[in-house]
């Protein structure tokens, strides 16, 4: 009986192709919607991800993202220090500066100060200089793939050169401070658009405004055989601060942008629509793909077969038209996603996008079949053989 399922399903070539290309819209819609949205959501923690070193890093208790800037005692550096169960600690300044680049273009960046002696927290990867040459005179590290978008030129400070950006060896302003860039680094793509730019922690401290407090993060490493979470209690009472693990601060950052901003509520609807479009479009050509058919449902009532084995014929062209047009989609989705993360845009598919899109369509698709066999239970066979 299956395979006479699957034999009424393709023998009308035009409703096939077309009940196919509606479930592969649908599952591209899903796919590519619910892939920006876990690429953004992976980009807001970016930074974190990137500045690898620490196991804890201490902040404010109101700190709602990672560039949610509220300075720290410095104090709290040698009591952290003091603590059972700390390998070490070391100073983190960030904040957002007004820049002035060489032909006065302006530009507001996110500046990283690292600790001088040890430079740690710095980029993950060098394309031109060294994370050491930090430590000569006014030295910055600029962004590699913003030097020519971010930080580029609006025009050319010689007389007939091009417009173009920031390289090793160019000067401009931070806060009215000149500093030189001294290299290149390479990050990975994050959520926020200002350029990040990297400097020793004494030097942030002279670029940035006055203030009584500068110290934004403590980065701490824990002992060998020291639990974090237990290391982390401890810092909590003795410096009143909050001490968060790299997850847990990925955690609160993802989650403070997607629900804040709306992210989250835009992409579920997009996500719910595609749902809605595929439960439409497969349910109404899954109703008119049966009505067509019902003769043969009679014919099939006539000679015995059960309204059970009749709901598993039409749930089979369900399943089987779900899966062949969840492939095209799914394959449609990703090849859209690769042009998008191309482009510099978020985008990420882990193994739970596909695999929810395909539980999530294949559903549609078995709603539909139930909507449609309501007519099949209803036949009475007689109606067959009527003239």
């Amino acid at each position: 009986m299956m395979s006479v399922a699957l034999k009424m399903l393709v023998g009308d070539k035009l409703k096939y192709i077309g009940l196919v290309a509606g479930i592969a819209f649908a599952a591209m819609l899903v796919v590519q919607q619910a892939g920006i949205l876990v690429g953004l959501a992976q980009q807001t923690g970016s930074f974190i991800r990137d500045t690898s070193q620490a196991d804890l890093w201490v902040m404010e208790s109101q700190v709602r993202f990672s560039q949610d800037v509220l300075p720290i005692s410095d104090g709290t550096l040698l009591r952290t220090r003091g603590i059972e169960g700390v390998d070490w600690a070391v100073p983190m300044y960030q904040g957002f500066l007004k820049a002035r680049l060489e032909d006065g273009t302006r530009a507001t960046m996110i500046l990283i100060g690292l600790d001088d002696a040890t430079l740690m927290g710095g980029p993950p990867e060098m394309v031109s200089g060294r994370l050491a040459d930090l430590r000569t005179d006014k030295a910055v590290l600029i962004d590699h793939d913003a030097r020519d978008t971010k930080l580029k030129l609006k025009r050319s400070p010689r007389p007939e050169g091009e417009p173009a950006g920031l390289r090793v060896g160019d000067s401009f302003a931070i806060n009215d401070v000149e500093v030189r860039v001294a290299g290149e680094y390479r990050a990975s793509k994050s959520f926020f658009w200002e350029p990040v730019v990297y400097t020793t922690y004494s030097r942030a401290l002279q670029i940035a405004p006055r203030e009584r407090k500068l110290m934004t993060y403590l980065m701490v490493k824990v002992k060998d055989g020291h639990d974090k979470r237990e290391v982390a209690e401890r810092i909590r009472a003795a410096t009143g601060l909050e001490a968060r693990t790299s997850d847990e601060f990925i955690r609160i950052t993802a989650d403070y942008i997607l629900t804040e901003t709306g992210i989250l509520v835009n992409f579920a609807l997009a996500v719910g629509l595609g749902f809605l479009v595929g439960t439409l479009v497969s349910g109404q050509m899954l109703y008119n793909f049966t009505l067509d058919n019902l003769r043969y449902y009679g014919t099939l009532k006539a000679m015995g077969a059960s309204n059970l084995r009749l709901v598993g014929m039409v749930l089979v062209q369900a399943v089987v038209v779900a899966c062949i047009g969840y492939g095209i989609g799914l394959g449609a989705g990703s090849l859209l996603g690769k042009v998008v993360g191309d482009a510099g845009l978020a985008f990420s598919m882990p193994w739970q996008v596909p695999v929810g899109g395909f539980v999530a369509i294949t559903l549609c698709c078995v709603i539909a079949g139930l909507i449609s066999v309501i007519r099949v239970l209803q036949l009475e066979p007689a109606v067959v053989f009527r003239s």
